[in-house]
């Protein structure tokens, strides 16, 4: 057998041509820019790119963006499952059960041909923030909204969760947060859907398991603990007094918001969420939480990047795309227990894209672990067995 790798960690399983993570600080789409996505493309937009592999003509995109819509009521089918949930029910679960579901109603379902695989692919990204918006208000007592013709993704999905059009910049800025967040190569919860599908199990089967996979805290729930530790700090003139000590004590306790799994250099994503926070904060003319996220960036970077560190080998810490993305949502009024279900539905575009790809791979995804108990112990009898000890 080969060497053994750790949650696999830097191991390639394939080829792919949806998205490149390069340590250097990189980020593309079907080659294209992270940088040049987000200044000047829509969420729209992007989620073609990654399932056709080229961005769009107009034509296309306003066809695209005309399916996506009619889709939306397609979600509809399961709202009465949804008014059936525990109003306690965590967002994650039943978003992961109302899929689950809206795979019976789909006419392509168990059917694996291309032209099917972008049809439900089509049904899924437009019913992802139908069902997150629906069931927040059934949370609250009020009745789903339908949404809007003319609305995208993005200001549909505001516009559902609170009844009015949002402000633009909101608009804007969730367009950005879903480009960001819509793909990352083989994360934790997209080869979850790889190897689902691997198996021949139908595309509703993968989203299911990437929604499970995302619902962990170790993946999907940075932003949340972002915002959770923003608010514990409470104040700019307290986050020396909570930082520092976590970050040079005898054993360094990791910050929210910071470090990732592949970038040795700033995450490319977080620049763009950096300036919409900022713009976020003129706009209430409030600048607090944009001020304490940059002075603990500062000096999270401070204290991680030293000469002394960086000589030793350890690895360079910066903001990641949670880090500004939690700033964002707590601005525009998303509760916390909101922010992984927002996650969701950008991560619905990758997931999809690398979903349809592994179906023309072909390729059962089968790793192995290595065996490290005992071998050939004797077998005794239950009769013979005495506390515990066989």
């Amino acid at each position: 057998m080969t060497a053994v790798a750790e949650g696999l960690r830097d191991v390639v399983i394939g080829t792919s041509t949806i998205c490149e993570v390069l340590p250097s600080g990189q980020l593309f789409y079907r080659g294209y820019n992270i940088h040049d996505l987000a200044d000047h493309s829509s969420f729209e937009e992007v989620v073609y790119l990654l399932w056709h592999g080229r961005l769009p003509t107009l034509a296309q995109l306003e066809r695209f963006k005309a399916q996506l819509q009619q889709e939306m009521a397609f979600a509809e089918n399961v709202f009465p499952l949804l008014k059936l949930f525990p109003k306690s029910a965590p967002p994650m679960d039943a978003l992961r059960t109302a899929v689950s579901a809206l795979g019976m109603f789909d006419a392509d379902n168990g059917i694996h041909t291309p032209e099917a695989n972008l049809r439900k692919s089509i049904r899924l990204q437009a019913a992802m923030p139908v069902l997150v918006a629906a069931f927040e208000r059934l949370r609250q007592g009020l009745e789903p909204i339908k949404p809007r013709p003319e609305l995208g993704i993005a200001g549909n999905f505001l516009y559902m969760l609170r009844g009015e059009e949002a402000d633009p910049l909101y608009t804007r800025t969730l367009d950005i947060d879903f480009i960001l967040h819509a793909d990352h190569e083989i994360n934790a919860s997209t080869f979850a859907t790889r190897v689902t599908v691997a198996t021949g199990a139908d595309i509703y089967a993968g989203i299911v398991s990437g929604i499970g996979t995302l619902s962990g805290p170790k993946h999907g729930a940075a932003a949340e603990e972002t915002m959770r530790m923003l608010l514990e700090i409470g104040d700019i003139s307290q986050v020396d007094a909570y930082i520092r000590p976590r970050l040079t004590g005898e054993k360094r306790i990791p910050i929210p918001g910071f470090g990732h799994a592949v970038y040795r250099a700033p995450d490319p994503r977080a620049q763009h969420l950096r300036e919409m926070s900022r713009k976020l904060g003129e706009l209430h003319n409030n600048l607090k939480w944009f001020e304490m996220t940059t002075a603990i960036e500062k000096l999270v970077e401070e204290l991680s990047n030293t000469p002394e560190r960086l000589a030793a080998g350890k690895q360079p810490i910066y903001a990641n795309v949670d880090c500004f993305s939690a700033s964002c949502y707590y601005v525009m009024g998303f509760p916390v227990h909101l922010y992984t279900p927002l996650f969701a539905i950008s991560r619905t575009a990758g997931w999809c894209a690398h979903m349809m790809e592994q179906i023309q791979h072909q390729k059962l995804i089968r790793p192995r672990a290595e065996y490290v108990g005992p071998h050939n112990l004797p077998y005794i009898p239950i009769a013979q067995r005495e506390n515990g000890i066989h």
